[in-house]
């Protein structure tokens, strides 16, 4: 038989919470890198309710709550919206979010929150049995960066999403976040490597310093690893690409140039970083961040 020891029983802390704004600071998601996605489900049900909330998603273990910025009246009633998100304000480089909760609700609106990486300081009430708990949490303000990768690999030697993910996962840090990977199917074109695939990075970084350094270690890890001659590597900062869904639909339903593709990046304000026929690819990967499991789907269509 086997003692358990637990110092902290009722808590289950966050892996992480960041939250990536808009430029004028009227939107914002937060994003909830859950060690349980029992509790994290549930939180996700209930705060739908809030008045700030936009749209709840989840993709793998973490939940991301697309919200205005703000502050608003809960009305916390057991069972049916139990928990939620008060306030997202945001203040020079910091976001401050309040959350409140009844019972094991407002256990995971509080400490479990509090204690994730990601958080710089947090305020909270008691929590837990049948108490209602409230909770800030004041985390760094974020903007997104996008990262479009294509053509790393040949017909003998790799594959562009695990050369992406593994770079990804090595430049990950407070400054520059990495948020999610999604491979992207596009239209079959006789000139590929083999499925047709493109990779779309997104990080969450706190300034234009951070953003440069992370920028310039990814072209240079494609340099050092590509095993093609030809990668392409494009990059969007904004909190929403719809300029290149656009041009995301044409590369998935037909074959388009890379002058066509060089064009639109310039009057589309996409960066290109490395300009290899993997540019084309790249560029359309850009319209899918954070959509694994529709943009891997020819017949997919953004909303």
């Amino acid at each position: 038989m086997k003692e358990i020891e637990l110092e902290d029983p009722y808590t289950i802390p966050y892996k992480g919470i960041y939250v990536v704004c808009d430029k004028n600071n009227e939107y914002a998601e937060i994003i909830e890198h859950t060690n349980c996605y029992g509790g994290a489900a549930w939180s996700k049900f209930h705060y739908s309710h809030s008045p700030l909330i936009l749209n709840t998603r989840s993709i793998g273990n973490m939940i991301r709550y697309l919200v205005r910025t703000g502050s608003s009246t809960l009305d916390l009633k057991p069972s049916r919206s139990a928990a939620g998100i008060e306030s997202v304000i945001v203040s020079g480089d910091e976001i401050h979010i309040s959350y409140s909760g009844l019972g094991g609700g407002g256990v995971g609106a509080t400490k479990c929150r509090a204690l994730a990486e990601g958080v710089l300081r947090y305020e909270c009430t008691e929590s837990g049995g049948g108490r209602a708990a409230k909770g800030t949490i004041v985390v760094p303000r974020r903007e997104r960066v996008l990262i479009g990768i294509d053509d790393t690999d040949t017909k003998e030697t790799g594959a562009t999403w695990t050369l992406t993910h593994n770079i990804a996962k090595e430049l990950d840090c407070p400054e520059s976040v990495y948020l999610s990977h999604t491979l992207v199917q596009l239209y079959p074109v006789e000139a590929r490597t083999q499925n047709c695939v493109s990779t779309v990075l997104e990080f969450g970084c706190t300034g234009d310093l951070a953003k440069r350094e992370l920028l310039e270690n990814t072209k240079a890890a494609l340099k050092k690893y590509s095993a093609s001659d030809q990668t392409g590597m494009v990059v969007l900062s904004d909190f929403d690409p719809k300029e290149v869904y656009e041009y995301s639909k044409q590369c998935r339903s037909g074959e388009l140039t890379k002058d066509y593709a060089m064009q639109y990046a310039s009057e589309h304000g996409v960066d290109v970083w490395m300009d290899g026929n993997g540019v084309i690819g790249a560029l359309a990967s850009l319209a899918w961040f954070a959509r694994p499991d529709e943009s891997i789907r020819l017949e997919a269509e953004i909303e």
